[in-house]
Order: C-alpha cells, then sequence, then structure tokens
C-alpha cells in the first residue's frame, strides 16, 4: 500500500484527484495518473477509417468493445464497482505505453488502437463506430451447410464402360517392343544385360549369352487378334533397371487371370498365390495328367533353365493361339467362332476395365517409353524452377475412383509432364483427357507414350478415351480457356518441392526473385481460370487453393476461391516420385450453390447489424 506523496513532491498537484475517493484500492499511482491524463485527448483523434479497418481486421475484439460502450458511461462520470478492475486496465495499459511509438506506421497505429481497453478509449470508439459502416460480421462456414451425400467416392468403386474394340491388334511399324527397347538401351549404355537362362544339361551352350545380333528371345501372344511381342531374355545388371523376363511374366499372368473363363484357366495350370488360384470348382483343376505350365514357368526362372523356359512359353503359346484362332466351322454357313480373349472384353461391361490390366498396360508403356529416357528429365539443376515430379500409378488410380470420372467426362491435367495421369485416366475409366506440359523433354515423351498406349491397348484388346496433349504455356493457352469451362476434373501438380522448386510452366508468367517462383505467385497465377468451371466440377491439387474448413469472412467473401467446398485427403507411401513419403491432397469442389446461400446468410447478417447500429443511434 502506497501511502500519499508528500507535497514537495512532482507529483504533489494529484493529491486532490478522484482517486482518493477509493480509499481501499489498491491501484498505484502511476495507474491513476494514466487515466486522468487521457482525459483531454479527445481533439486528435484518428479518423473513422482507420477504426473501420480495425473492425475487419479483429471482429471479435471490435464486438466487444462495442457493447462496452454502448452500456457505459464515459470514463470520468463512471462508477467502478470492480476492485480489481483497475489493476487489470492498468496492466494492459502499461503494456501498451511501454511499447515504441509507430507514430508513421498506420497499420500499427490501427492495432494499438483495436486493442485498447481503457474505458476512456473504449467510448471513443464506440463514437467512431457509430459514424462508421456496420461491420464485425460473425465468419460462416461451409461445414453449417447440410449435405446429402458426399460427390467422392472410394478407390473400391466399379467403373462401368464398354472396353471392347472393334480394331485389330496387329502392332504396326512405329511400334516399340521389348526386343527394340532393350536393345536400344544396351547400345547407348544406358544398361548392361548379362545372361540369366543357362542350359543345365549342356554348359558349352552359349545360344543364352548376350549377342550383338543373336540374342535370345522369347515371344507371347496377347489377347488380340494379330498381337504379339518378342521379349529378349536377358537381365539387368542394375537389379532397379528394366528387367525383360520379370515383364514377360507379369504379362502372362495378367492375361490368364483376367481374359480366360476358369475352364480354359485351368488349361493352363496354377497362378500365383499372390494373384489368383485355380478355381478349385473347375474339372480339370484336379487332373494329375495335364501339366501346370504357369508353374513350370516359375520353376525356369528359379532354376534359370533356358530350355525349360522356352519350351513351356511355347506351350503357353499354343494355348493362347487356339483361343484367339479357332478352327473354321465344318460347316461353310456356320458364323465363324470368335477370338476367345477378345470377346471376353465384352463381359466387362457392367464393371469396367480390371484395375490390374490397366496397369499393366501402363506398366508396359511407361518401360519402353518413357525408361529410356529418363535422364533428360533430371537434366534439371536442383532449386530451379525446372523440376520434374510424378503421380505414381496407384495414387492416379486412386484419384480416377475419387473423382467418379466416366466416359464422356473430360479430364484437363495443367502441367502434365510426361502424361502419366491423363493417358491412365483415358484407358482406365474411359474418359477423354487433356494435358499441357511447359517443359519441351516432357512433353515429347508424353506424345510418344499417347502413340505407344493407344497401340498397346488394341494389343490387349481394350478400349480408352480420347487424348489430346500440347506443349505450351497453360496460362496462356487458349486451348486450355476454351476447354476449361467443360472441364469436369481439373488436376493441378501445384506442389512446391522443398518449398522453393516449382512445376516450370509458371516461369514464363510469374515474378520471379532470385530465379525462383513462390507457390503463392503460382496459385494467385491460376485461380482466375477457375472462374470458368461449371457447378460441381474438382480441381485435384497437392497444395490447396484455399484452406479446408475455411470460414467466409468480411476479407475473403469476394475472394475467387471462395466458390470452392474443400477437402483434404491423404496419399499412401510411394504414391509420388519425388519422396517415399505419405503426403496430402486438396480436392476442391465448384459449389456457387452453396456460396451463394453463405452469402445470402452474410449480407443479411450485415444488414441486420447496420439496422441495429442505426437504431441506437
Amino acid at each position: 500500500m502506497l501511502s500519499p506523496p508528500p507535497k514537495a513532491t512532482p507529483f504533489s498537484f494529484f493529491s486532490n484527484s478522484k482517486a482518493s475517493k477509493a480509499s481501499t484500492s489498491t491501484t498505484p499511482a502511476v495507474v491513476v495518473t494514466r487515466r486522468v491524463v487521457t482525459v483531454p485527448r479527445p481533439v486528435t483523434q484518428k479518423p473513422s477509417p482507420a477504426a473501420s479497418v480495425a473492425v475487419s481486421i479483429h471482429p471479435p475484439a471490435i464486438s466487444a468493445k462495442t457493447n462496452n460502450s454502448e452500456s457505459d458511461e464515459p470514463s470520468l462520470k463512471r462508477k467502478r464497482t470492480d476492485k480489481d478492475s483497475a489493476p487489470k486496465h492498468s496492466g494492459q495499459q502499461r503494456k501498451k505505453k511501454s511499447r515504441p511509438n509507430f507514430a508513421d506506421a498506420p497499420a500499427r497505429e490501427r492495432a494499438s488502437d483495436s486493442s485498447s481497453s481503457s474505458s476512456a478509449s473504449s467510448s471513443r470508439a464506440s463514437s467512431r463506430l457509430r459514424s462508421s459502416p456496420p461491420s464485425s460480421v460473425e465468419p460462416f462456414s461451409r461445414q453449417s451447410r447440410s449435405r446429402s451425400a458426399s460427390v467422392l467416392c472410394s478407390s473400391d468403386d466399379l467403373i462401368p464402360r464398354d472396353c471392347y474394340t472393334p480394331e485389330d491388334g496387329s502392332p504396326g511399324g512405329a511400334f516399340r517392343s521389348n526386343e527394340m527397347v532393350v536393345l536400344e538401351l544396351i547400345e547407348k549404355g544406358i544398361s548392361v544385360y548379362t545372361a540369366y537362362f543357362r542350359n543345365p544339361k549342356d554348359k558349352t551352350d552359349k545360344s543364352f549369352e548376350p549377342h550383338p545380333t543373336d540374342y535370345p528371345v522369347g515371344e507371347l501372344e496377347y489377347p488380340n487378334t494379330g498381337a504379339s511381342e518378342r521379349y529378349i531374355l536377358l537381365a539387368p545388371k542394375d537389379a532397379d533397371h528394366y528387367n525383360p523376363i520379370m515383364c514377360l511374366e507379369h504379362s502372362l499372368y495378367t492375361i490368364v487371370e483376367h481374359f480366360l473363363t476358369p475352364t480354359q484357366r485351368a488349361l493352363f495350370g496354377t497362378l500365383p498365390s499372390t494373384l489368383v488360384s485355380l478355381d478349385e470348382s473347375s474339372p480339370l483343376s484336379s487332373d494329375p495328367q495335364r501339366p501346370d505350365y504357369l508353374r513350370l514357368i516359375r520353376r525356369a526362372i528359379h532354376m534359370r533353365d533356358g530350355p525349360l523356359f522356352l519350351s513351356t512359353l511355347a506351350e503357353i503359346n499354343t494355348l493362347l493361339r487356339n483361343l484367339k484362332y479357332p478352327p473354321l466351322p465344318s460347316d461353310p454357313f456356320a458364323p465363324l467362332i470368335p477370338n476367345a480373349l477378345k470377346e471376353a472384353v465384352r463381359n466387362w461391361a457392367s464393371s469396367g476395365l480390371p484395375t490390374k490390366v490397366a496397369k499393366r498396360i501402363v506398366d508396359e508403356t511407361y518401360q519402353r517409353t518413357v525408361g529410356p529416357r529418363t535422364s533428360e528429365l533430371g537434366n534439371y539443376p536442383p532449386f530451379s524452377n525446372y523440376v520434374y515430379g510424378e503421380l505414381l500409378p496407384d495414387f492416379i488410380s486412386d484419384l480416377i475412383h475419387l473423382s467418379r470420372l466416366r466416359p464422356g467426362m473430360l479430364l484437363l491435367d495443367l502441367g502434365c509432364g510426361v502424361g502419366n495421369v491423363v493417358l491412365q485416366a483415358a484407358l482406365q475409366s474411359g474418359c477423354d483427357a487433356f494435358g499441357i506440359e511447359f517443359m519441351p523433354s516432357p512433353a515429347d515423351i508424353a506424345r510418344g507414350q499417347r502413340a505407344q498406349m493407344m497401340t498397346r491397348a488394341k494389343m490387349w484388346g481394350v478400349s480408352m478415351g480420347n487424348v489430346e496433349l500440347v506443349e505450351g504455356n497453360m496460362l496462356e493457352s487458349e486451348r486450355v480457356s476454351e476447354l476449361m469451362s467443360k472441364a469436369d476434373v481439373v488436376l493441378v501438380n501445384n506442389k512446391a518441392f522443398d518449398e522453393k522448386r516449382m512445376l516450370p510452366y509458371f516461369l514464363s508468367c510469374c515474378v520471379n526473385s532470385g530465379n525462383r517462383v513462390s507457390s503463392h505467385i503460382v496459385n494467385e497465377a491460376i485461380r482466375p481460370k477457375f472462374l470458368d468451371l461449371k457447378e460441381g466440377a474438382l480441381v485435384i491439387s497437392l497444395a490447396h487453393f484455399v484452406s479446408p474448413n475455411a470460414r467466409l469472412t468480411e476479407r475473403n467473401i469476394d475472394d475467387i476461391s471462395a466458390i470452392f467446398d474443400v477437402s483434404e485427403h491423404k496419399y499412401r507411401k510411394g504414391y509420388v516420385s519425388w519422396h517415399g513419403d505419405p503426403g496430402s491432397y486438396y480436392v476442391h469442389r465448384v459449389d456457387r450453390e452453396g456460396y451463394a446461400e453463405i452469402r445470402a446468410r452474410f449480407e443479411s447478417s450485415r444488414a441486420s447489424m447496420g439496422r441495429s447500429t442505426r437504431s441506437r443511434r
């Protein structure tokens, strides 16, 4: 407890102040000084615009002050009833007083004005608010709206479509076979291939050794008429490089699993346990006299028995040819028996293209088209604007199911790279797809992938949607502007690698800073394109354009991204090429109807606040 200061002190003129009335107060004299000094300040107040800006920046604080100022008297006439209120206010004011004076910083002045909690400043703030437009409307969230069901579905849902193609499966002259690709890898020194098989009965047999022209080769029949491919039976010295023997084995298993009936499958033997076992109900499944060709293939690979592998593969091809080219009927007027493997595709109409078949076609195409040119995709300096990254097939498959892509729908991939997403989506769902890529090398590879995938899809006897690929800047492309209003799904790989490396197609149209482009500039540059999207369209990105569960406030009610209803999803390990960890991606659904509803509520609340404010004047 401080005793009254002696009259000789510099503060003796406060001896008769109102502080003497509160005899039991523990308020220090310096606090009383503060309250009295603030009284004569009304002449030099900030103009009302500053107060209105402070309202929009700190809505809850201003609302609280408004309520207090309306119910309280001016600070010099108000009787204090709470003994603890003085220390509370004085503590806040001491904190404010200790801050430097930023007289030439308007933003800091507004923040300081809005944070003042003294009685006198509250009264003056109330006066300014009464002369300003009403503000501080309570934010609204999209989650407050009721929804009957989500527009998204799980990756387990089927995509019904007619996958059958009436076209012949002959590859044509531009076809890049396994044989051609492996020879190219060897000649360019990209990969070193060594002998894998040997002849266990003849150690002098060199037919399975590498040779410039006389190398070991095996052939595999594909489902469609006229379709087959030659495989070089060598193994890469580097286990991470393309393995043609493994590729042949996986393609064979996929054909047997998905293109044959249980009875037909029994002719070939038992699939690996990781795929599908032989149907036990088949009458041929327990025939001990029938050879298990698929098991013999696995044994030959495991034992590295070249002659056994070639002889077994020949038997398998014979069975496949008998199904593809059945004998002519004895009656010349009887209809021809169709290709049984190709006809199997007709039965997929209700369930769509099997995911394993789609991924096998994608993998074959990628290995023969992109694989030999991967060095071109890595010739960009680290932390530069030219960085390449891919979404991998499992991730793409999840996105296809999640967005409900179907035949007749349109997918846009802005920054499509080598075309993986658009090609797999067109194959797996039958949708039409458009991709644009800024970098020349990926764009050229994408065009090659498109040609090869169309050929391989025919070899497998399946159809795919139309795919259009363009090299250029998507922000300046007239084709992008034309298709944006028709798009059902838009994919934007706008992830900033290490927060510094950005996708390159924004380089020519974004502001550079130190030869780098910020993710904020990237998102801001692309957002105006989304205004042309139709209701219900989806924008899928790796970095969100608006935060999930964002609340619409005075500041963002007119923002472009306010039309989006955003949800966050997780992708698994190994889903992207630039790291092996799980991560997040975002689905933005155009919801103008929901936005209009929230805006109407927002305007109604703002109008109610305006009427309430005018009635209290």
